[in-house]
């Protein structure tokens, strides 16, 4: 007869020869039991297996913000500090509109858009659009987890108010001059925040296609100078506070004052006037004879062709053949403006709306926003502007790249919305990518992708790159931090800065032939000799396929650059970061082949990855190399388990391990991958790093214990 469990342990099956603790959170009162109940407060979801720890509901989500733009709002927050020893936490926000009266808050109804969605986000941000102007709401953010529905607790929430902006009252004139006028308004009544600044738009009437100028300042009062005399002027006015822009005022036309008109009665005014005239009549005669001489010379020219011919386009000193494009460095040009103009489009400023600061580039903020031009959808946009007091040679090193980004159309090449020149700042806008550079983005995801995900990535930007190349266009600064990644996973190649200041570069080193360039990413010809070229950049590329599949690795970890350069010139190159197909590790090795004959083809690498893509039964074989050439070094030894999820960065599971009863490190030794899974710890990457942390420490003390 086999023996019934005594309380506390129990027995999933009769066939079981063993009786089997309770998990954490449970226990059985009774013997024979066939499995543990729940503790008061911990719950088991229906698909949960007995043997799994019983949960709880999350605690609320902690420190929300909003960032407020015009009648839309960002909704960001961090993760509840307790997961309730689950994994698949997710998160509802609610919305309630306040009326001014107190009256009590009443739902939003379907007018306002969420963004992903209202319901079931997997990350703590959202965003709100299509609210109505000046007005209170209270967003209220829930995080939910398996066994949220099964408390009968009220559920815990964190709320954040927010009112939506106002403009800016009517602008009043307070006097002017032939060439100055002098402006005063009002601020908002219900300004969403304190107020940072005020920007001012002007332009002469029925011209501002032409030219207008934005002008900032911190009083309700500016006085704008340098006008024209007689010379009507429209100015709009908006406020920036903590939260965002607001939305411009309306629009308010004055007039400068009037030169003294010439006396005509005076003599010596009179002949003035007299010579004038003439001098503009003769001028004007001047002007239709030379348009008329041009004309006949362009039509003789036309009359020449053959209107079935095909033609070749000359241009600043390159001949591009019917079909084919061809790169033109901003430099052929004389004036560096008409490349601007040949390659980028002219935006007016008043169809972006600059919503918050995301980094800081080399000329100045970069910002995210939004673009809407006529007759078009609103899309998200980055905008680059270059931060006050440039010499000239800035803002022509600056808007190079909009010259050099203009002519390319890939779907994996960043690309350019537009620029803003006519008023300052000066602006960049291109496409908006939401999840930022591809090294942080893998840092952030550590394993959290499969290999034909990551396979995808880098077939991606191997096709940039192709495209680039066939253009003749060497990128010279291929890396992770230099490609962008949208919220598709699409990898798109950026950073087509002419003037390379690396100064404040970390990765970047002087050089025997001086300059800087990131020595790491950079193939060893162009190290020694400056000889950058597509097999170049074929190097770089291999550098990054490093990076992906190690999720962001430093490439030479903490080598010296000096190390680096004289590793590589005797023959050494990285090994296959952990899980790496072997495939995937020779196409490295083929990058970084010293010949740059030697080397394959973008287009070559673009076709390798797509064979892998459509036969992912070659990613199978993993290379045999480490990281490391040497062992580990053993990790020092840990008192507690928290100590030690800390040492190997993954502390965010220590609620877990100690909500699943782990709380001792001799415990912890017998940990396998099943019990990761039933704690909640579900990325690869991570149960991968725990597993290997702890075969070291069965090695300390002397337990091989099978994980």
């Amino acid at each position: 007869m086999v023996n019934a469990c005594r309380s506390g342990f129990y027995k999933a099956s009769a066939l079981d020869a063993y009786c089997v603790k309770c998990p954490p959170h449970s226990h059985s009162p009774q013997e024979r039991a066939s499995e543990c109940a729940c503790e008061k407060g911990y719950y088991r979801a229906e698909l949960d297996p007995r043997s799994m720890a019983c949960t709880r509901p999350p605690s609320a989500p902690e420190s929300p913000m909003s960032t407020i733009n015009e009648t839309s709002v960002t909704l960001e927050w961090s993760p509840p500090r307790g997961s309730g020893g689950r994994g698949d936490v997710t998160y509802s926000v609610h919305c309630r509109k306040c009326p001014e009266d107190g009256r009590k808050c009443g739902p939003c109804g379907s007018g306002p858009h969420f963004i992903p969605r209202q319901f079931g986000l997997s990350l703590p941000k959202v965003q709100v659009t299509d609210l109505l102007p000046h007005t209170n709401y209270t967003f209220s953010i829930e995080a939910l987890n398996g066994v949220s529905d099964l408390s009968p607790n009220p559920r815990q929430l964190v709320s954040v108010n927010i009112t939506t902006s106002q403009t800016v009252s009517v602008i009043l004139k307070e006097r002017k001059s032939k060439d100055s006028i002098t402006l005063t308004w009002q601020g908002p009544e219900r300004a969403n925040g304190a107020i940072v600044e005020y920007e001012v738009i002007y332009y002469e009437k029925n011209q501002r296609d032409q030219n207008y100028t934005v002008l900032k300042t911190k009083s309700n009062v500016m006085t704008v100078d340098g006008l024209k005399p007689g010379t009507t002027y429209v100015f709009r006015v908006r406020a920036r506070t903590d939260g965002g822009y607001g939305t411009y005022g309306g629009e308010i036309e004055l007039e400068t004052s009037h030169e003294d008109m010439l006396a005509i009665g005076d003599p010596n005014q009179s002949t003035i006037l007299a010579v004038s005239i003439a001098g503009g009549i003769v001028l004007l005669v001047l002007l239709v004879a030379c348009f008329v001489v041009s004309g006949r010379h362009c039509g003789y020219i036309k009359a020449k062709q053959d209107p079935d011919e095909e033609k070749m386009q000359f241009q600043h000193g390159r001949v591009n053949l019917p079909g084919s494009r061809t790169y033109i460095h901003p430099h052929t040009y004389e004036d560096p403006n008409q490349a601007i103009r040949d390659f980028a489009k002219e935006i007016d400023v008043s169809s972006i709306r600059i919503e918050r600061v995301i980094g800081a580039g080399e000329f100045g903020e970069v910002c995210s926003g939004r673009l809407k031009l006529p007759s078009k959808r609103e899309i998200y946009v980055a905008i680059k502007s270059l931060k006050a007091g440039y010499s000239e040679q800035q803002r022509r090193d600056f808007l190079s790249e909009a010259s050099i980004m203009g002519q390319f159309d890939h779907p994996n090449i960043i690309h350019l919305e537009g620029v803003v020149t006519r008023c300052k700042p000066v602006m960049i806008i291109t496409e908006y990518m939401e999840n930022g550079s591809l090294d942080t983005f893998l840092k952030k995801h550590d394993g959290q992708f499969t290999v034909i995900q990551l396979v995808g990535m880098l077939r991606g930007i191997a096709a940039g790159m192709s495209y680039l190349s066939e253009m003749n266009y060497v990128h010279r600064d291929l890396a992770a931090r230099n490609i962008l990644v949208n919220s598709n996973l699409v990898c798109k190649v950026s950073d087509f800065g002419l003037s390379r200041v690396l100064e404040d570069d970390p990765e970047a080193a002087y050089t025997t032939r001086g300059g800087k360039i990131p020595i790491r990413w950079t193939a060893p010809e162009a190290i020694a000799y400056r000889k950058f070229t597509s097999a170049s950049d074929v190097w770089s590329y291999g550098i990054v396929m490093w990076e992906v599949i190690s999720y962001g690795e430093r490439p030479y970890w903490e080598m010296s650059n000096q190390d680096v350069i004289k590793a590589i010139d005797e023959g050494y190159r990285l090994p296959a970061p952990m899980d790496c197909p072997v495939v995937l590790h020779q196409l490295m090795l083929d990058c970084w082949e010293k010949g740059r004959s030697d080397r394959p083809k973008f287009g070559q690498i673009v076709s390798s990855l797509d064979k892998l893509i459509r036969n992912p039964s070659n990613l199978r074989q993993l290379a045999n190399s480490s990281i490391w050439d040497d062992p580990p070094t053993p990790e020092p030894s840990f008192s507690t388990v928290e100590d030690w999820l800390e040492s190997i960065k993954m502390g965010q599971y220590k609620e877990h391990f100690s909500g699943a009863g782990y709380i001792t490190l001799d415990s912890v030794l017998y940990v396998n991958i099943s019990d990761l899974g039933r704690m909640g710890v579900v990325l690869a990457g991570h149960q991968k790093k725990i597993l290997s942390s702890i075969q070291i420490l069965q090695t300390q003390q002397g337990n091989h214990v099978h994980v």
